[in-house]
């Protein structure tokens, strides 16, 4: 076998985060890096998720690293080829190119305890050692398909929306659709067009609210490009909008945002296709939607909306559970991903040859979702309990605080440092209170937050708690190992 290529970091993941850190990596002087992709090109989940209509839920204005902040997103929500044109830009801009590779997909990661290094497979055999490893596969990062008798049968055309095939033609097809949560609201109303008749499986009405979204005029394009004060103050304008919303703690907003829906939900002129698109769970349970589009498509003659189990899939259509047959020409899976597999989705096997998969039996947990305990040197990016507000502001201060740390293996002559196990257990079970506190993440809704009994996806504070909690980390939170000595 060939000697394996050394590293000082590996970065696993081109998307939002891995970016960023190549990013702050280069700013630190700190150039000896390689950031690993799965992909053919950078933009992560925007990068895959190409179906028609995808866009941001959180506001343009928040979805951009604060220091490079672009002014001129066509209209209030970022859509999907806009958001990847940006992240190419930025890999572009700030000289991450050299050090990406491309369609290197990670198959595994194992700390050799002896040598204080991480080694990491390739797909295709090769091996990389690094004294650091940055994880920025994110939540949304394996597909999670949906268990139903006879998926495999199926003699038409089927795709998971998340990896949307664009070379089949849906016009004048009978399709399925399976699921109705984020990807579907936003597709669903776009593809309506072409199909000959949809059928919309649901299992859970989910709450789908406005979307301020009509494109910004020329005028305010000039203004925000020739004014940085401008969209400054609009950035913080957004930003205080989504603070106040993500903690779920205002009864006052969130009835007003609930009322919104109810009114939207009026636009749907069949009785009982409303009734079965409302809610009944309390708003926030799962994660809000947004659409205009959403609601007022089951008004047409050609789409069906459908809330009775399916029983199974045949050779050539759904089965529900009364025994209902729709002939399909295509089914679209829109079961949207394992989110609460983070790292775990790639083999990594920590000190004394723990296994991560086992480190979290009962649901993924880490140090300020950063770091997990008997994996050295290993920091994640939007890991567990991180998911809230503008993930990109987030990933800013995940990447601010690795690295801090991977700048003090430096500083002190480490060869590692590795989170206490007693100050991640103490963090997590006031998190996990804290998280308790959140009254409406309680209710039984078939969300994905939760493994168990645990919300494992999910920050309940806001944008500002989480910034102050990753600044002010004592150093003695750790466990390190001064370099050169011996076990």
């Amino acid at each position: 076998m060939s000697k394996p290529e050394r590293r000082h970091i590996v970065i696993i993941g081109a998307g939002p985060g891995g970016l960023c850190t190549g990013i702050k990596l280069k700013e630190a002087g700190l150039e000896d890096f390689v950031i690993l992709e799965k992909g053919s090109g950078v933009g992560g989940t925007w990068y895959h998720n190409r179906y028609p209509g995808a866009a941001c839920d959180v506001p343009s204005a928040l979805y951009s690293f604060s220091f490079e902040v672009k002014p001129d997103w066509s209209r209030p929500f970022g859509t999907q080829p806009e958001i990847l044109a940006y992240m190419e830009h930025t890999a572009e801009k700030y000289g991450l190119v050299p050090h990406l590779r491309l369609d290197t997909p990670v198959q595994a990661a194992r700390w050799d305890d002896a040598r204080s290094l991480w080694q990491v497979e390739l797909d295709n055999g090769d091996m990389l050692e690094a004294d650091v490893v940055v994880s920025a596969v994110g939540m949304f990062n394996e597909l999670s398909w949906p268990d139903l008798p006879g998926l495999d049968q199926f003699e038409g055309t089927s795709f998971h929306s998340a990896r949307w095939n664009h070379d089949h033609d849906l016009n004048g097809e009978r399709v399925a659709v399976i699921g109705s949560a984020a990807s579907a609201v936003q597709f669903i109303p776009e593809i309506a067009k072409q199909t000959k008749q949809l059928h919309v499986f649901q299992r859970t009405a989910n709450w789908v609210g406005p979307k301020d979204d009509d494109p910004f005029t020329p005028e305010e394009l000039e203004a925000f490009r020739t004014s940085p004060a401008l969209m400054a103050e609009r950035r913080q304008k957004v930003w205080d909008n989504v603070e106040r919303m993500i903690t779920f703690d205002d009864p006052e907003l969130m009835q007003h945002q609930a009322q919104a829906v109810l009114q939207s939900l009026e636009q749907v002129t069949d009785p009982k296709v409303r009734k079965a698109l409302t809610p009944t769970h309390p708003f926030g349970c799962k994660r809000p939607l947004i659409s205009n589009d959403y609601y007022p498509t089951f008004n047409r003659s050609d789409v069906e909306l459908i809330t009775d189990p399916i029983r199974e899939v045949t050779r050539n259509g759904v089965v529900t559970a009364d025994g209902k047959l729709r002939e399909v020409d295509t089914l679209v899976i829109a079961t949207g991903f394992q989110t609460t597999r983070y790292l775990s989705a790639i083999e990594v096997t920590g000190r004394d040859g723990r296994r991560l998969d086992d480190a979290w039996n009962d649901g993924a947990q880490a140090y300020l979702g950063i770091t997990t305990a008997g994996f050295p040197n290993l920091f994640m990016l939007y890991g567990p309990n991180t998911n809230n507000g503008s993930i990109i502001w987030m990933i800013e201060r995940q990447v601010a605080f690795a690295l801090r740390q991977i700048q003090r293996l430096e500083s002190e002559k480490l060869a590692w440092l590795d989170i206490r196990r007693d100050v991640q257990d103490a963090y997590n079970e006031s998190l996990q209170r804290d998280i308790d506190g959140v009254e409406v993440w309680q209710a039984d809704c078939n969300g994905y937050y939760r493994v168990g009994s645990r919300i494992v996806t999910q920050w309940p504070h806001g944008m500002a708690e989480f910034e102050k909690r990753t600044t002010h980390v004592d150093p003695d939170a750790f466990e390190v190992r001064p370099a050169g000595a011996t076990r």
